[in-house]
């Protein structure tokens, strides 16, 4: 009698083992309801992906937002990069990923240029955008004794010298060379383009009497502007940035040209809806949250947040922007 009970029992725990779902299995019941509209979302871990590496801006950002993420959506946002191919890797990594709100994508503004660089067939519409988070302005920054002190005294220097002014900036085909490229082209002016594996080496080289000046970020010079071995002459936004206010803008120098790098989240295209509201009301709370004003401040990084509409007609339209002008310019 005992032999049939506990064989019974043994029977009764293997179908219960049977009947329960594996780990695979409940990841895969959390993707469908959320591809069904499930207000439940999330109930899972999600991914969000960087397409840079550990310790730019593009992770710290990210890194900021995904900690948010996590208190207010109440599970885990784990932090991956994936680089390579100017973000393209990274950026290819997230449109493949099954559309369930699982998988969020940091996109720099590369995102609208690697098509029109010939980089990877990736833009605005391969995503669902859910929100832009910052945006940084390309600085022309010179040497503290330069020859020049204004903007305007820097281009007419380039037009009596042409080819002298050596810009550095963060790699061939980056956000930092397409600025100086379009500064050159708006003012038929001759620069020659150094690139170098990031903004800092650049800044390094221009410190260094190696290179006449840099196209990059505010941020990434400012400590050495502080220090009085460099100055700033214009930034290329619509608006003055606000860690240096009393630097002008081009177009306050009577130049029409705008560059800067921005960046902000997306998720696969087809992300349902509800899933959708769900991230973007969360990533505009990141973004006006005391902690993520703060880090920017401290950075040199601009928070400024774009609603999911807004920021998918600005990628459009930046698409557009650098599919005009990147092939009119001389990118080697």
């Amino acid at each position: 009698m005992k032999k049939w009970f506990v064989l019974l029992i043994a029977v009764c725990i293997g179908l219960a083992a049977c009947s329960s779902p594996t780990n695979q299995e409940s990841n895969d019941d959390n993707s469908e309801a959320a591809a069904n509209g499930n207000s439940d979302y999330p109930t899972n871990q999600i991914e969000l992906v960087v397409p840079y590496s550990p310790g730019g801006a593009s992770d710290m950002v990210s890194r900021s937002v995904a900690s948010f993420l996590e208190q207010d959506l109440g599970v885990p946002v784990v932090t991956t990069n994936k680089t390579g191919g100017t973000g393209a890797v990274g950026m290819s990594y997230v449109e493949g990923k099954n559309p369930d709100g699982y998988t969020i994508g940091y996109v720099p503004v590369e995102m609208a240029m690697l098509s029109a660089l010939g980089f990877a067939d990736i833009d605005p519409s391969n995503f669902d955008l859910l929100g832009r988070v910052i945006v940084i302005p390309a600085a022309i920054t010179v040497p503290a004794d330069a020859p020049y002190d204004t903007i305007e005294e820097f281009i007419e220097f380039a037009k009596e010298n042409p080819g002298d002014i050596r810009v550095g900036n963060s790699g061939t085909g980056s956000i930092w060379h397409v600025a100086a490229a379009g500064l050159a082209e708006e003012t038929e002016t001759e620069l020659r383009y150094v690139p170098f594996d990031g903004g800092a080496p650049a800044v390094a080289a221009l410190l260094g009497g190696h290179i006449e000046a840099v196209s990059v970020s505010p941020s990434e010079v400012k400590a050495n502007v502080d220090s009085g071995d460099l100055k700033i002459l214009a930034v290329m936004s619509a608006e003055r940035d606000d860690t240096f206010p009393d630097v002008p803008t081009l177009i306050e120098s009577g130049i029409d040209l705008e560059i800067s790098a921005w960046g902000g989240f997306v998720v696969p295209e087809g992300t349902p809806d509800d899933v959708k509201e769900k991230l973007e009301a969360s990533i505009e709370a990141a973004v006006e949250s005391e902690e993520f004003q703060k880090v920017s401040t401290e950075r040199g990084l601009n928070a400024s947040h774009l609603s999911a509409d807004d920021f998918t007609q600005f990628a459009n339209d930046q698409y557009e922007f650098f599919g005009e002008l990147i092939p009119r310019m001389e990118l080697q």
